[in-house]
């Protein structure tokens, strides 16, 4: 039973590797090699491993749920053998790992890191969509800071652009709409606040921008109507008013904290 998981194992190993390498050729063991690898993985220490060990260790560890774990083999493998057939791999997986940790700061500085070092890579629109997903995964509610929303609808949309028929790029345009939708959702709250306390020209161009940035998705309708409200109580002003020359228009960043 070890055994075929071992085997089942390595074949995994394999598939990645020639993904991932260009021109790179199957692998192939030796009697002595796999005996090595079967007696360290199961039995020895991880002290002196192979980059061929490491490799097999850090995804049994990243399969199994344990991402620490993997981030050490991956990072040692990285760190000791950077030359190594198996590096282009821990490049990756330390992205991955870092990622199913929560760790995003990290998975974008090992993903951004991967795309320099492999530009031409095939596994790239995974790549791309993953940095999305870094910041998409920060996205909270639309009353909060939308760093986050815009850096990840900048990364979907550079991967649409790139790589229109990947699969990746249509997986990244649900997660588009859900960005629109915050961002709508923003300026639209922004808008509310200028409103209700007067500010009619500074909510004037919050609610225009809605329509005209962010139509279709949940803010169109009540903003157009809230434009005519805006435009109504313009007229109805004085010109010092109506011009917002009589107060001060409070900075949205007072209003609503970021999400630091």
């Amino acid at each position: 039973m070890m055994m075929k998981a071992m085997i089942s194992r390595l074949s995994v190993l394999a598939v990645l590797i020639a993904l991932l390498s260009t021109g790179c050729s199957t692998i192939k063991e030796t009697a002595t090699d796999f005996k090595k690898s079967f007696v360290t993985l199961f039995w020895g220490t991880e002290e002196n491993l192979t980059a061929e060990e490491l490799a097999i260790s850090g995804m049994d560890q990243f399969e199994n749920g344990n991402y620490h774990k993997a981030v050490e083999h991956f990072q040692r493998l990285k760190d000791i053998y950077p030359f190594s057939r198996y590096a282009m791999l821990a490049e990756l997986k330390l992205g991955d790992a870092h990622y199913r940790l929560e760790q995003y700061e990290d998975a974008l500085f090992a993903y951004e890191e991967f795309e320099k070092l492999h530009p031409r890579n095939e596994a790239i629109p995974y790549v791309i969509y993953q940095i999305g997903r870094c910041h998409f995964d920060r996205v909270t509610t639309p009353d909060r800071d939308q760093t986050s929303a815009r850096k990840a609808l900048e990364s979907f949309t550079r991967l649409q652009k790139q790589f229109p028929n990947d699969p990746y790029s249509r997986s990244a345009a649900e997660h588009m709409v859900a960005c629109y939708k915050s961002l709508s959702g923003h300026e639209f709250i922004v808008g509310e606040f200028y409103f209700k306390s007067k500010h009619f020209k500074a909510a004037l161009t919050r609610f225009r921008t809605v329509v005209s940035d962010y139509p279709d998705v949940g803010y169109h309708q009540p903003a157009l109507s809230l434009i005519a409200a805006c435009e109504k109580k313009m007229t109805e002003e004085t010109p010092l008013s109506k011009d917002g020359a009589d107060a001060p228009v409070p900075e949205p960043s007072l209003i609503l904290p970021d999400n630091g």
